[in-house]
């Protein structure tokens, strides 16, 4: 199981983190999706410390352990951000280059890090979520819109005090349907989400994912030359591996398919059949398995 009791400080935040594997093994990054936590690399991390990596895991702004460092920074939620906490962790391990795997958010992370800093990452791979071009949302279809009920509904002027009143019985609905059935306990559920009893859970949150579509949310002035540089950004020179659920109920798995062109140094995509959304959790040693592939 991975320890967190590790802590790391950054301009804007101290960090919660996990560090385990051989110390001088090739450094790798794995952060988390929502509505998860760190803990959800437990078995992925031990088999890539098993292979020979040193994997660190931080848990989120917003999530477990980590906290801000001051009550005025805005409370950005986004890839952009997300990004700049993981170089900042690696500048304060003093960790030069590395790779990064990331799920959900994370894997907005892992595409947004190697676009803007691409000089850091070695390869890259993605979990459940297709890479978006120069960092655009685009109205989604019918069909994806339904799936994105979640998002439409936080974006509502009452959508905050709704999720605020019951943050986990929120988090609760998706874990019960982006997957098949089966994939997770009563005892794993309640574990994870002490995650989202941080005080900043909520709040980045909302910002994450009303900011996709509402004009009237905060973004930190501090990334601002990086928001700026991100539209310009098409396409990445990392290496990238895509794992996609093929049983994913919140993207539609068609949505990764057909992407290799963005990514002009190698580009895999893997499906993992009767995988949903969680694909770190329901299927860890298939994840491994592809993850150890690409980076060797």
């Amino acid at each position: 199981m991975l320890d967190f009791g590790r802590h790391a400080r950054t301009p804007t935040l101290e960090i919660s983190y996990a560090d385990s594997g051989p110390a001088d093994g090739p450094v790798l990054l794995l952060i988390h999706g929502w509505p998860d936590a760190a803990r959800a690399w437990n078995a992925v991390s031990a088999r890539l410390n098993d292979a020979g990596y040193r994997t660190i895991v931080p848990e989120l702004r917003g999530a477990g352990g980590t906290r801000f460092l001051r009550d005025d920074t805005v409370r950005d939620g986004s890839g952009v951000a997300l990004a700049q906490d993981a170089v900042d962790l690696a500048d304060a391990l003093g960790i030069a280059k590395f790779d990064v795997v990331g799920h959900d958010w994370g894997a907005r992370a892992a595409y947004t890090m190697s676009a803007l800093f691409p000089e850091r990452v070695r390869r890259m791979a993605a979990l459940a979520l297709a890479y978006q071009p120069r960092g655009v949302f685009e109205l989604p279809d019918f069909p994806q819109a339904r799936r994105f009920w979640y998002q439409w509904f936080m974006s509502l002027d009452g959508g905050p005090d709704a999720l605020a009143a019951d943050p986990k019985g929120f988090a609760r609905i998706q874990w019960d349907t982006w997957s098949p059935p089966g994939w997770f306990d009563e005892a794993e559920f309640t574990t994870t989400a002490r995650a989202f009893e941080n005080p900043d859970w909520v709040p980045i949150t909302l910002n994450a994912y009303r900011r996709r579509w509402r004009g009237d949310q905060p973004s930190d002035p501090a990334l601002a030359q990086l928001y700026a540089r991100l539209p310009t950004i098409e396409r990445i020179g990392v290496p990238a591996l895509m794992v996609q659920g093929g049983a994913d109920a919140c993207d539609e798995p068609a949505i990764s398919e057909g992407q290799a062109h963005y990514f002009t140094a190698g580009y895999r995509r893997v499906v993992i059949d009767g995988a949903g959304h969680f694909p770190l959790r329901e299927a860890p040693d298939a994840v491994a398995q592809a993850v150890i592939a690409h980076l060797a």
